[in-house]
C-alpha cells in the first residue's frame, strides 16, 4: 500500500507520533511519504491508496494548515480510505468532560470541513516546558499540576502510548 502521513504540529509531538507511525507501516513493508501539511499544497492524493492525518488541539482548535488541507481536499480525502488521529493533553486523562469535548471539538471539525475519515483516534501528547513560549508555559504549568498532580511541572514529559498508538495503526493496515 501506498500510504500519505500528513501532520501538522505545534511543539513537534505530532510530528514525532507521525515518524513513529511512517517507520511502523514501512517496517511492515508499505511506502510512505511523511509530509507536513503546511507544504502539502501542490501534492496529488490520487497517488496514494490510504491517508492519514495528524494533528493536535490547541485552545480548541486544530491547526490551520489541517483545516486549510483538508477543506481544499474534502471530496478526495472521502474517496479513499483515511484515518484521522487527534493529538492532546486531555486524551491522557480519565475526566468525562475532558473526553466529551475532545469528540466536540472532532464533531465541530468534521462538519466544517466536510471529512468523513472512516476512523479517528485521540492520542495523548507531551508536555514540554522546554519548547513553550513564557506565558504558555505559566498556563501549561496549571494545567499539568491540576490533572497530573505527581508531574515535574518544569520538565518535559510524554504522555503518548506507544503501545496502543502502533496496535491502532497495525489493525488498519492488516
Amino acid at each position: 500500500m501506498k500510504l500519505l502521513i500528513g501532520y501538522a504540529t505545534k511543539e513537534g509531538q505530532t510530528r514525532t507520533i507521525a515518524r513513529f507511525l511512517a517507520d511502523r507501516a514501512a517496517d511492515e513493508g508499505h511506502a510512505v511519504e511523511l509530509l507536513a501539511l503546511r507544504d502539502a499544497s501542490e501534492i496529488g492524493l490520487e497517488r496514494f491508496d490510504a491517508i492519514l492525518l495528524a494533528a493536535p488541539i490547541h485552545v480548541g482548535h486544530y491547526p490551520k494548515a489541517l483545516i486549510k488541507f483538508v477543506s481544499d481536499n474534502t471530496e478526495k480525502l472521502n474517496a479513499l480510505p483515511t484515518r484521522f488521529i487527534s493529538v492532546s493533553l486531555a486524551a491522557a486523562g480519565h475526566d468525562a468532560d475532558d473526553w466529551r469535548s475532545l469528540d466536540h471539538i472532532l464533531d465541530d471539525f468534521r462538519e466544517a470541513t466536510g471529512w468523513q475519515p472512516k476512523a479517528c483516534k485521540h492520542v495523548a501528547g507531551a508536555y514540554m516546558p522546554s519548547e513553550y513560549d513564557i506565558f504558555t508555559r505559566l498556563i501549561m504549568k496549571r494545567i499539568i499540576a491540576a490533572k497530573d498532580p505527581d508531574a515535574d511541572t518544569g520538565k518535559d514529559k510524554e504522555y503518548t502510548d506507544w503501545e496502543d498508538l502502533g496496535a491502532w495503526l497495525d489493525s488498519w493496515l492488516d
